[in-house]
């Protein structure tokens, strides 16, 4: 009964197509369990480093790179390519991107999603409950991308619109992208405190604790037959 109420919950699923950066109101549409497709911009980077100079920046220690309040914040490394176009203008090439582990970022995550205001973050294995405290008043959600799936969302990138800070490494600049279908990703995290992170941990514990039973159960009884 305990997994079939777990599973109930996911069987009105929805899949949305969204403009991105949401706003406060569609991040707060969405719930935990719905897939969106995504379409407009977004910023990426994979560095830790680069979350920590965003710290400093929100401390007044220097200035931010290019506007990010409200904005999407995505969890994916990427892996880009310098070219110069025919007017001398140098273009980077996005050869793929990818989600990378979010759990890396818990310490400084609520903090810039509180006050940068960000509507939508993500990449993989989730965030911890300060974030999930900090997305609620926020209005903010999660989004679980395919691990492994640089394929499928690189494909979406129509363009590279904006790059910060050149001077650290390429996967750790913020790149502000053009995409067109990105996804589906998963609503993994919502703005009303639903996790599946946390669900499915409960679960695979209540699981546990009947598994348990069962095999001590299962001992007794070979016990008893033993010795008889």
């Amino acid at each position: 009964m305990v997994e079939l109420n777990f599973w109930s919950k996911f069987l009105t699923i929805q899949t949305h197509r969204m403009k991105f950066p949401l706003s406060e109101n569609d991040s707060r549409t969405l719930r935990a369990g719905d897939q969106v497709v995504i379409d407009g911009e977004i910023i990426v980077t994979a560095g830790l480093p680069t979350h920590q100079r965003l710290i400093r920046c929100l401390d007044g220690l220097e200035p931010l790179p290019f506007n990010l309040l409200g904005q999407t914040l995505f969890h994916l490394g990427s892996y880009c390519q310098a070219k110069t176009r025919p007017e001398g203008i140098e273009q980077l090439d996005v050869v793929y991107i990818n989600p990378t582990t979010s759990t890396r970022f818990n310490d400084v995550m609520p903090r810039l999603i509180g006050e940068l205001q960000l509507h939508a973050v993500g990449g993989k294995g989730g965030l911890d409950a300060r974030s999930v405290e900090a997305m609620k008043k926020t209005g903010c959600v999660y989004l679980s991308f395919l691990g492994g799936g640089a394929t499928l969302h690189t494909q979406s990138i129509q363009e590279v619109l904006e790059v910060g800070w050149s001077d650290m490494l390429m996967h750790y600049r913020l790149m502000r992208l053009r995409v067109m279908g990105l996804g589906p990703v998963t609503v993994a995290m919502d703005a009303h405190g639903n996790s599946i992170y946390a669900d499915t941990q409960v679960n695979a514990q209540t699981r546990m604790n009947q598994i348990m039973a069962f095999m001590d159960v299962a001992r007794q009884e070979a016990a008893t037959k033993n010795k008889c």
